[in-house]
């Protein structure tokens, strides 16, 4: 029953430092105050105690003493208007103190946090990238003005290399093989565009070391996942799931779609095509795969993620190079029992 339903009802209010008994009508009829050192290390005990949904000891004794007392928070809505004691001046300085000494506490952990690590590094690749890709099809579309003839699109990392490398336009065209136009760029121009393509190759170079550095920190933390998945799979599902252990605790048919929350909202509010897939498009068994298979094995491999995901959240034995094969045996299969795309579907 309701604490405001029961006849005669008594609340205990408390925060870190007291616990008071108040009636229906606001007034006290018990105290307990805490009156031992109050030293930093006790206060931030008290704290956390409290904001995980505990007690403070003040409380507890006054429980064992009114029995059928409510439990409530200082503060909660539902306590009747009453009068709670202050804290003096010293209690308020060291209350300052101790939350202070939590929050750099609080950065501390965070800064060791491999999710928060993964959060950052997969964020700061994914807009390196995108940075770099613009940039390179600048260059790309800048060289092909001088070079109307150029096979540019073969290779793209070389041409930023073969740009860099040429004191003049006429250089790089007995690199790349193909005819000088009639006008060609002056030398500020020229000098430009090299300036551009040392600015290509330099951010592909940092986004190289940025994806290993993913690579080695989902590896440690996500070992199983990373084995099944590769490492840059792996990390960008525990980033979208905000975490490994969220990750552990999703069900399989959501990690599924995980990256496609855009389609699967629609599907939704419109009634559109569910999502088959999010981010584990990506894997080559799934991308590479027919497309009247894809989500039979997207549902298989999601299911198996979720299984590794558990055992690196919850300290199982890492996957061993069989178990992954087991798994890669099973999308063959579902390769071979589905040859052909059924009849009356179209892509």
């Amino acid at each position: 029953m309701p604490c405001t339903s029961r006849p005669n009802v008594v609340w205990i209010a408390y925060d870190w430092r007291c616990a008071i008994v108040i009636d229906a009508e606001g007034q006290t009829l018990d105290v307990e105050a805490w009156s031992g050192n109050m030293s930093q290390f006790l206060i931030i005990s008290r704290l956390e105690t409290i904001g995980m949904g505990g007690i403070c000891d003040e409380a507890r004794k006054l429980a064992d003493r009114w029995p059928d007392a409510c439990l409530h928070q200082a503060g909660d809505p539902e306590l009747p208007e009453h009068e709670f004691p202050e804290a003096d001046e010293e209690m308020i300085l060291a209350l300052n103190e101790a939350a202070l000494a939590m929050s750099e506490a609080g950065v501390s952990r965070a800064a060791g946090d491999p999710d928060r690590r993964l959060e950052h590094l997969l964020r700061a690749s994914d807009e390196l990238r995108a940075a770099w890709l613009t940039m390179e099809s600048r260059m790309v579309e800048w060289t092909a003005l001088f070079l109307p003839t150029a096979r540019v699109e073969r290779d793209r990392s070389r041409l930023a290399s073969s740009i860099s490398e040429s004191h003049s336009l006429e250089h790089l065209a007995t690199q790349l093989e193909c005819e000088l136009p009639e006008t060609g760029p002056g030398e500020l121009e020229w000098n430009s565009l090299v300036a551009w393509s040392d600015s290509v190759r330099g951010h592909r170079g940092k986004l190289e070391q940025m994806e290993d550095a993913i690579r080695d920190l989902a590896s440690n933390h996500l070992p199983s996942l990373s084995k099944l998945l590769g490492p840059l799979l792996a990390a960008r599902l525990c980033v979208s799931a905000h975490g490994r252990m969220r990750l552990a605790r999703l069900p399989a048919g959501t990690v599924q779609i995980l990256g496609a929350e855009k389609a699967f909202f629609s599907h939704l509010h419109t009634g559109s095509p569910p999502p088959k897939h999010g981010h584990i498009f990506m894997h080559p068994w799934i991308s590479r795969s027919p497309w009247w298979v894809r989500g039979k094995i997207s549902r298989m491999l999601a299911a198996k993620a979720s299984v590794a995901a558990r055992c690196d959240a919850f300290g199982a034995e890492t996957w061993k190079d069989s178990a992954v094969e087991a798994v890669e045996s099973r999308m063959l299969e579902i390769k071979s029992e589905h040859p052909r795309p059924p009849k009356g579907r179209r892509r």
